[in-house]
């Protein structure tokens, strides 16, 4: 009688929120994003306030897999990348050498589906960069694609944002641009993030979630509590010259140990 075989346990830590997986050999791998944005965060910032260095770290660098350059005139783009002879116009492209490396390796039903390395949809200017990366989120958490935050950006290109359902779609890990200048090389480095991975869940995307807002139209609108708040907030720690600097940071960092929100005092730039 034919009975089906056990169920093997999920042996993975349930902590683990992402699997990065390394497509193309050799490709940066992901890191942790920088409080400091990779050090080009200004110091007094990277000291007093927690905001900015709290976004710069969330989340995690993702690289391009090759260092390359692009030009477009306006209707066609152009690519080449260091190894390159020349500029070849740009459909869609294997990363050099990668579609027999993934044919090597892959299960026979899925020999010649290496995904493009680059591509330009049908719009102007727009340009698809794959990572060399696919990733597995922890059931009901998707990933926030974006430019990386407070690092800063070129003028030569813009980042579209977008959020993928990775705990159910395991694909390429590709980012979006939109190209605006033309008629001049646009390099992309792998020594620096091309984009920002981060962590949502789920529920914090829901419509009755976000539904869920009130506003205030005026000063009326505030109530006793609201202005006890503000005071604390603003007046109870002195005033801009005597006030301890840093102290919205030191009072973040102390809640967070305990597991609590964050405090209202002011963030000190």
């Amino acid at each position: 009688m034919h009975q089906d075989s056990p169920r093997l346990p999920d042996t993975r830590p349930q902590e683990t929120i992402v699997k990065f997986f390394r497509l193309i050999p050799h490709c940066p791998l992901p890191q942790r994003a920088d409080r400091a944005a990779g050090g080009l965060l200004p110091t007094r910032a990277f000291r007093y306030c927690e905001p900015m260095t709290t976004a710069s770290a969330f989340g995690w660098y993702a690289f391009a897999p090759l260092d390359f350059s692009v030009v477009w005139d306006g209707v066609d783009i152009l690519w080449t990348w260091p190894d390159a002879d020349s500029w070849y116009p740009l459909d869609a492209v294997q990363f050099p050498d990668f579609r027999k490396t993934f044919d090597a390796s892959c299960p026979e039903a899925l020999r010649g589906y290496a995904p493009p390395f680059l591509s330009a949809p049908p719009e102007p200017g727009l340009l698809k960069i794959w990572t060399g990366l696919i990733a597995r989120t922890a059931p009901d958490w998707r990933l926030l694609v974006r430019a990386p935050a407070n690092l800063p950006r070129s003028l030569n290109f813009e980042h579209f944002e977008g959020i993928i359902e990775t705990d159910r779609w395991f694909g390429p890990l590709f980012t979006n641009l939109r190209l605006t200048k033309t008629d001049i090389p646009i390099r992309f480095r792998t020594d620096m993030p091309l984009v920002q991975l981060q962590p949502l869940h789920r529920s914090v995307l829901d419509d009755k979630m976000l539904n869920s807002f009130e506003i205030g139209e005026s000063l009326d609108d505030l109530d006793a509590s609201d202005w006890q708040a503000y005071h604390d907030t603003l007046v109870a720690p002195g005033g801009p010259q005597d006030r301890e600097r840093g102290l919205y940071a030191r009072t973040s960092r102390q809640n967070a140990k305990k597991g609590s929100p964050s405090g209202t005092e002011e963030p000190r730039r």
